[in-house]
Order: structure tokens, then C-alpha cells, then sequence
């Protein structure tokens, strides 16, 4: 989708005048075991990156140079690789990516109480940039979108606050129709854009309501709504940037996933191993950017009959080393070693994990540090999966170095 430069507002200014705020304090419980030590923003994503990089680098790439992540659980992992991989910008031109930690700022010194809470604790830090936008986002969802494009709809509508979706409804379980597609239904991503004023009018209300979960989609889009404020919604389709394989079969659903559960976080990945895989990686015009220690290259030895270090239909990111063993239909993080003999298939293998001999991993998620003993067999007998390790019902075996510890 095109903005005309006809346009009567200047888009440019209003990028340059807008605060991203990033939303990246929760845990994410249903990834189970995954976030027993860090944030679900935090985690490994496509062998090389973390979730919360995808809001990042939309914000780098729509040209929104103002940027606030917010943490509170766990967050050491997610504040190392935000101060190691996003310095890069320059503070004397006014532009930043800088981290809030939870402070208990106010009297009460509670912890954020939901996602309007978390922006209202850090009003004093808001006002003082003194934007004219602010934008919302969700720090634990994997997509790609021109906020730009989002901000000037917001314009062009004359909004207090925009949607990135459309009727507003958040997480509904039986949402309601699209219109002419019975089969699709609207609903909330995260991703708000305020008028400052109204914002902060409508947080100071908001935290005065001792009955409020103090939550973006319960309570201040709904009170908006309610009393006829211009709340309106947007199209992710009009803002999103498509990839290859959409393109190509002419698909009009962009790419958006909430890897929330431990099925859709290995779904997400395995997919990035596919010919042409829903969300594009290799995309030069929109790229994501990260932060990861200098690895070599990855490397595959032994070429004989018996042990042959191979990998097919997958992806291996730098410091990987197959020695000897199969790896297939899967994705390694960095620094992970597969052994002699073994066979590695439909699975995520995290950051630096080695992988015995003999072993023969199937459908898998293997957690980071991870030391599987030689021998070791998942994927073939469900029950003693399930007893050893956390399976889910879709037949996703879970595996972590604390689970390990107790074999």
C-alpha cells in the first residue's frame, strides 16, 4: 500500500514525532519450561534472532527512531541483548532505544497490574519526550509491518487512538465474521497508536477505576468505545510487508504469530526450513536486525558409509557442527553440535546444546545448554516421552536441561 505525498499532513514529521513504547515484561507461561528463566520476548527465534527484535526492527525500518522497552519478569537475558544489540542509534539526534525496567515508580509500589499499568507507571518518563504520538507494541509477536503506514491511516482518520486490526475485539473465543468471509475474523494484535493527550487522559482515568484490570483491550479501547471516542481500526493487511511465498500463491493474509505455546513456537520455526516459508528471512528491503556473538561458519565432517554428517531441508546458524550424525527437516540454533550416528528430524534445537551419540531426536523442542546423553530416543514411544520430558498433544516433545538433570 502507497501513501501519496499529496497527502495534507507530513508523514515524515509525524514519524520523527512519535514514541514507540515496546511491551516486553511478560513471561509467557504457556511456552511451559521455554521461560522458567527469561521473558517470552527474550526467547530464540530463526536460529539467530529473539522475538522481541521483529517490533525493533519494524521500528528501525518504518523510520520511528524513539523507542522504550519496557521489562519487568526475568529480564536479564532481554536487557543484555537489547544494550549489546541496539546502541546503535544517536542519542544527540534524538534517537535511542532505551530500557525501562519495572520500578515501582508510584506510592501504591506495585508491580505492573497490565498493559495500561506498565505505560501509566512510566507517564513522568512519556511526558518528558513530549511526542505527539505514541505507539503501542507488543514485545512477543513475530511480524512484519510499516508502522508508518499505521500512523498515517491514524492521520488520516483524524483518530485519538488506531487498532492494527479491525472491529475491535481482544482474543475472543467465537469473534465475529468478517464481512463476506465467513471464515476470518478481526481481532487485536497489540498494536496501538495514541494521540499523546488522549493517552495520557485516558491512563490517569483509567488508574483511578479501582474495578480495572488496567488493560489496553479490557478496559481503555472498550471506555474509548463506549463513549464515542474516535477509536478506529486498521487493516494489518494494508501495513504489513509480504513475503515471497505470499506473493508468489497470491495470498492476502500476511504474516503475524503469537508463538505464545510450545506447538506454536515449533510450528514458526520449522517452518522457516520449508522451500519457501510463510515469513521471509532473507528480505534485504525490510531486514531484522539482531545482536549474536561471532560464530565460524557451520561445518559438516565424516563422509562414509556408516557416519555421514549431513543436513537436509534445514537451517543451521553460525557455530553448528554436525559431526557424523543426520539432521533433517530442522533448526539449529548457534553452537549446536549433533554427534556421530545420531538423527536430528522436525526438530528446534536451541543455542548451545550438544547432542550425543546415538541419540535420535523427532519432533523436539531442546531447550538452550542442553547436554543430551549418548543414546538418548524421543519421539518414538509417546508415553515414556511424556513421563520423562513435556509433551504436548499434538506429539511436541519439550526438553530442557532441568528435565535432563533428573533423568
Amino acid at each position: 500500500m502507497h501513501y501519496s505525498t499529496e497527502l495534507p499532513y507530513d508523514l515524515h514529521n509525524a514519524v520523527k514525532n512519535t514514541f514507540a513504547l515496546v511491551l516486553a515484561g511478560g513471561r509467557g507461561t504457556r511456552l511451559m519450561q521455554l521461560t522458567d528463566d527469561e521473558a517470552k520476548p527474550a526467547m530464540p527465534f530463526g536460529g539467530k534472532f529473539r522475538i522481541v527484535d521483529f517490533p525493533l526492527s519494524n521500528c528501525i525500518n518504518s523510520g520511528i527512531r524513539q523507542i522504550a522497552v519496557l521489562t519487568q519478569y526475568k529480564a536479564h537475558t532481554l536487557i543484555q541483548h537489547v544494550q549489546r544489540g541496539w546502541g546503535f542509534l544517536r542519542a544527540e539526534i534524538n534517537e535511542f532505544v532505551e530500557l525501562w525496567p519495572a520500578q515501582q515508580q508510584l506510592e501504591t509500589a506495585v508491580w505492573y497490574q497490565g498493559t495500561a499499568d506498565a505505560v501509566y507507571q512510566n507517564l513522568p518518563l512519556i511526558k518528558s519526550r513530549l511526542p505527539k504520538y505514541v505507539l503501542i507494541l507488543a514485545g512477543d509477536h513475530v511480524y512484519k509491518q510499516d508502522y508508518s503506514r499505521l500512523l498515517a491511516y491514524h492521520m488520516e482518520k483524524g483518530a485519538e487512538a488506531t487498532i492494527s486490526c479491525t472491529s475491535f475485539i481482544e482474543k475472543p473465543k467465537t469473534p465475529p465474521a468478517i464481512p463476506n468471509r465467513p471464515n476470518h475474523a478481526f481481532a487485536s494484535m497489540g498494536i496501538y497508536v495514541f494521540n499523546t493527550s488522549v493517552l495520557i487522559n485516558e491512563l490517569e482515568r483509567d488508574a483511578r477505576e479501582f474495578d480495572s484490570s488496567h488493560d489496553f483491550g479490557k478496559d481503555i479501547i472498550p471506555h474509548m468505545i463506549a463513549r464515542s471516542r474516535k477509536v478506529v481500526a486498521h487493516r494489518f493487511a494494508d501495513s504489513s510487508i509480504h513475503c515471497v511465498a505470499q506473493r508468489e500463491n497470491g495470498s492476502a493474509e500476511p504474516y503475524w504469530r503469537d508463538v505464545g505455546t510450545v506447538d506454536a513456537y515449533w510450528a514458526a520455526n520449522i517452518d522457516l526450513t520449508t522451500v519457501t516459508p510463510e515469513l521471509d528471512l532473507y528480505d534485504a528491503s525490510w531486514p531484522i536486525w539482531t545482536y549474536q556473538i561471532q560464530q565460524p561458519a557451520a561445518k559438516f565432517v565424516f563422509d562414509s558409509d556408516d557416519r555421514r554428517g549431513m543436513a537436509v531441508d534445514s537451517v543451521l546458524s553460525a557455530g553448528c557442527v554436525v559431526s557424523g550424525g543426520t539432521v533433517r527437516r530442522s533448526l539449529l540454533f548457534s553452537t549446536v553440535r549433533v554427534n556421530s550416528y545420531s538423527l536430528v528430524e522436525d526438530t528446534v534445537v536451541l543455542p548451545s546444546t550438544d547432542i550425543g551419540r546415538h541419540c535420535i531426536l523427532k519432533k523436539c523442542i531442546v531447550g538452550s545448554n542442553c547436554r543430551i546423553p549418548e543414546g538418548l530416543v524421543v519421539g518414538e514411544d509417546p508415553e515414556e516421552d511424556a513421563r520423562r520430558f513435556y509433551r504436548t498433544a499434538s506429539g511436541i516433545t519439550l526438553i530442557t536441561a532441568a528435565m535432563l538433570a533428573k533423568l
